[in-house]
This record gives structure tokens, C-alpha cells and sequence, in this order.
């Protein structure tokens, strides 16, 4: 077989043929109808290609050779999406610059690629590390900013403090870095997001405009982005004097609260353990839940954990005092971080009331069937009822009280109705060094100042130490770190 067909001679022969007349180069031919083919572009790592790469990439490359042959322009790019933390870690390890590291990783992938004899346009490539490139990431945060879509706030993030960085979910494996194995906890820190939030309804409503996309995937994002409407109402705390909102979708249980809980990150936490003699039990289980996973607190199939705060809330719909508990099923950044414990009506309820001996009363049952609770062994979730044990509601269809109670709620003036989504912000800052730089100045007069448009890029800077343990590599710049304040021309 190999006197007929020898690839290593052939191939590289052909290759070579390609690169001097630039077989693949798009040109300025206007007579020809246009073609724009786009894959994905790859982080080029020490390692070189894997199965991944060249397998979308092989689908795509034969559409572009079919509309060549077909007498289109054709214009198929390639690029490297080559900022991340991967070459940061190397280049702490190593001591080589990360341009350095990179530049050498992107010579090492253009040759692979070049040897697979993808059809590339090589006249046509794009580097995220390119300061002309980049200039443009900068500038469009700036547009973001300007319009209150790029803000900075306070959030829990996966922190690796071998990596001393942020890790995205999925970076975290079984409580572990991805990179190093290390714990990974959880840590607040500031952190600029991109406030796709703003967003959602009209992400949800635009799907519908999504022609061929299997209904699956469709699925899969009306999950993700997570549309609930329901009822938003605050529970009274009298030992602190203050309120605490929770959001349901299911009003026409509030009758059957018998307790709330907080997530372990809520801010009424530390206000619970004020002069509480169980502070100390409460914040050390506070510390515990919080390095767990989202997927293993919100799981139902998870252990339900929780521990008394020794207070009580007041429900407003019926002035029952119930007990508020801290727990690991209820994550702070979604709905407001607390939720109404309702037994009967909801199985993660259900198996924490079980747990810890907590009240269970009856308020949905079928039609024509009296619900006991001596007599249940998991909560009723059907979407189909009648109302009981819940005042002037009792009696009526489940689906006519929802609309009822939340009418209540908004003219006694204690809640409103609200719509709610899964959707988070995009947190974009968790590059410590080897990223776009954020033209951002922190002035101590003006406060947060965005670099001159005309000023742009903001470069990264060569005069950085990788060896300066937790500190970033950005902080041990002076040439990045003094600045002057474009607002006022104070140093900032």
C-alpha cells in the first residue's frame, strides 16, 4: 500500500504547492459570488492538536473545497482564542513569558494543521493576543460600560488557591482544581460581568427565529435562560426588625409554610448570629455548604442539610411564626436567596422536614380526596387541586387561587407579582495576567475611569514577575500600575 501511495511525500509535495500559489486565499474577485466559512478557533496549547479540533474542522473543510469547485469566493480563516490561564500557570512554572509560550504553541498548531491540509486561508488569520486585536475587545467593553452592560460587583467565585485564580464551574471537579487537584473554595471577590440578564426575555422570544435548530437544543436553552413568573413577598423577622423576601412559583402554597431558609451566602446570616449563642455552629456550616458544588446542592437527589438559626420569621398571609434555618438546597443567586418551606408541596421540602422533625400541613389536595399527612409519603406536586386549610382561599381551584392570593399579596401591599430567570450575568474577569487588560483607571478622586478611546489599546505590560505567590503578575508592573487620571490628571 505504501508503494502506492506514499502520504509522506505526496502530502507534503501538494502542501507545499498550495502555500506558494495560495490555493485557499480569498480574493478581490467581485464577479464571483461570496462564501464565508467559520470554525470554531482553537486555544493552542503546548500540546498540540487533539481528535476535537479536526474533527469539525474536516466537516466544515470539505463544504469550503465543494463551493470553490462550485466557482464561489470563498473566505475560511483560521485564528487562535489564545489568551487564558493554561499558559499563566506554564509560564509561573516555567518562568518563560506567556508571549513567548504562546507564539511557540501557535507554530506548533499552524504546522499540525498545514499537515491535516486543511484548506485554510493562512493569509487570514486572527491571534486574540494581537494588540491590534484586542484593542477592540477594549473598545467594546467601553461601549458595554457606557450603557451600564459591563458593572462591577461582588460575587462567591471558585477560588484555587494553588492557581491563587477564579475557576469557571466547570473547571471544578469534585471539589477539586482541574489544573492542580487543589480545594477549591468559595470566595467573594470583586468581579466585572457583562449584564446579560438585560437580555433574557428577548434571548427567550428570538429562539422561536432559530430555523433548523433541533428542538432539543431549543429546549435546552429555554432551560438554561429559565423563564418562571410568581409571586414575591416578604416574610417579617421582629428579632432583627426586618424583612425577608422570598419568590414562588407556587402561592397557592402559602398557606402550608412551617418554616424559610436561607442560603448559606445570604447576607441576614450574619445578622441571625448577632448575640446568638449558636453563632460560631452556624457560620462554620455557612463555611462548609458554600464550597459545595451548585449542581450537588441543587440536586434532588443530595443530602438536605440545614441547621436552626434560633429564630423566627412571621408569614404574612397567615401570622404564623415559623423557624428560619440555614440550608445547602437554596443558592443566593437565584430568587432572592430564600425560600418558603412548604412540606406538603414540595419534595426537597418534604425531605427536610422529614429530617429534622418540622411541621407538615395539608393545603393542596386532589379534587374529591382528603389529603392526610399521617397517611402521605412524599409531598403532592401535582399541577391539579383544590385549596385547603389556607382562610378565605380554601376550597377554590389551585390555578383560580394563584392568580387570587397573588392579588392579595399586591393589595395588602406585603408582595407583588414578579418574573424570574435561571439566566446569571457573564462574569468576564478571571484572568489575572495573560487576558485583555480592562481599560478601566481607578482614580481616588474620580472613582472609575475609562480609558481615552483614542488611548486604546491598554497594553499588557513585559515588566511582570510570575513568582509573586497570591498577588497578580499585573500588580507587580509599575509601568501598568501608575497611571494618571484622564479625568482630572491626578496620579491614580
Amino acid at each position: 500500500m505504501s508503494e502506492l501511495y506514499n502520504h509522506k511525500v505526496v502530502e507534503k509535495k501538494w502542501q507545499k504547492v498550495w502555500d506558494d500559489n495560495k490555493a485557499f486565499a480569498a480574493t478581490d474577485d467581485y464577479s464571483k459570488p461570496k462564501y464565508y466559512a467559520l470554525v470554531e478557533f482553537p486555544y493552542p496549547s503546548g500540546q498540540g492538536l487533539h481528535v476535537g479540533h479536526p474533527r469539525p474542522y474536516t466537516a466544515l473543510d470539505i463544504v469550503a473545497r465543494k463551493r470553490r469547485m462550485q466557482g464561489y469566493n470563498v473566505l475560511y480563516p483560521m485564528g487562535w482564542d489564545a489568551f487564558g490561564l493554561p499558559t499563566e500557570n506554564y509560564a509561573i512554572k516555567t518562568g518563560k513569558h506567556p508571549r513567548v509560550i504562546t507564539d511557540e504553541n501557535i507554530a506548533r498548531f499552524t504546522n499540525q494543521l498545514k499537515k491535516v491540509g486543511f484548506s485554510f486561508d493562512w493569509d487570514r488569520v486572527i491571534d486574540t493576543t494581537d494588540e491590534d486585536y484586542y484593542k477592540w475587545t477594549q473598545w467594546f467593553f467601553e461601549l458595554f460600560y457606557k450603557r451600564g452592560l459591563a458593572v462591577k460587583k461582588k460575587s462567591a467565585v471558585n477560588w484555587c488557591g494553588e492557581c491563587n485564580t477564579v475557576l469557571a464551574n466547570e473547571q471544578v471537579i469534585d471539589g477539586r482544581c482541574w489544573r492542580c487537584d487543589h480545594e477549591v473554595v468559595k470566595k467573594d471577590l470583586e468581579q466585572w460581568f457583562f449584564k446579560i440578564t438585560d437580555y433574557a426575555e428577548e434571548l427567550l422570544d428570538d429562539l422561536k427565529l432559530l430555523n433548523g435548530w433541533p428542538e432539543r437544543v431549543k429546549t435546552m436553552q429555554k432551560n438554561w435562560i429559565g423563564r418562571s413568573e410568581g409571586l414575591e413577598f416578604s416574610f417579617d423577622v421582629p428579632c432583627i426588625n426586618a424583612k425577608l423576601p422570598v419568590y414562588t412559583t407556587r402561592p397557592d402554597t402559602a398557606f402550608g409554610v412551617t418554616f424559610v431558609v436561607l442560603a448559606a451566602e445570604h447576607p441576614m446570616v450574619e445578622q441571625l448570629c448577632r448575640d446568638n449563642p449558636k453563632a460560631d455552629e452556624i457560620r462554620a456550616f455557612c463555611a462548609r455548604v458554600r464550597n459545595q458544588s451548585d449542581i450537588e446542592r441543587t440536586s434532588s437527589e443530595s443530602e438536605k442539610e440545614g441547621i436552626f438559626t434560633g429564630k423566627y420569621a412571621v408569614n404574612p398571609f397567615n401570622g404564623r411564626q415559623v423557624e428560619i434555618w440555614v440550608t445547602n438546597y437554596v443558592l443566593y443567586d437565584y430568587g432572592t436567596g430564600a425560600v418558603m418551606g412548604v412540606p406538603t408541596g414540595d419534595q426537597r421540602d418534604w425531605m427536610f422536614a422529614d429530617k429534622y422533625g418540622l411541621d407538615k400541613i395539608v393545603v393542596v389536595t386532589p379534587k374529591d380526596q382528603e389529603l392526610k399527612v399521617e397517611d402521605m409519603t412524599a409531598a403532592y406536586e401535582e399541577k391539579e387541586g383544590v385549596l385547603v386549610n389556607s382562610g378565605k382561599f380554601s376550597g377554590m381551584e389551585m390555578h383560580a387561587a394563584i392568580k387570587a392570593i397573588m392579588d392579595y399579596a399586591e393589595e395588602q401591599g406585603f408582595g407583588s407579582r414578579h418574573v424570574n430567570y435561571r439566566l446569571r450575568d457573564w462574569l468576564i474577569s478571571r484572568q489575572r495576567y495573560w487576558g485583555a487588560p480592562i481599560p478601566i483607571i481607578y482614580c481616588p478622586d474620580c472613582g472609575e475611569v475609562l480609558v481615552p478611546e483614542a488611548e486604546l489599546p491598554v497594553r499588557l505590560p513585559e515588566d511582570v514577575k510570575f513568582d509573586a505567590g497570591s498577588v497578580s503578575p499585573l500588580a507587580t508592573s509599575e509601568s501598568f500600575v501608575k497611571c494618571t487620571c484622564p479625568k482630572c490628571g491626578k496620579p491614580a
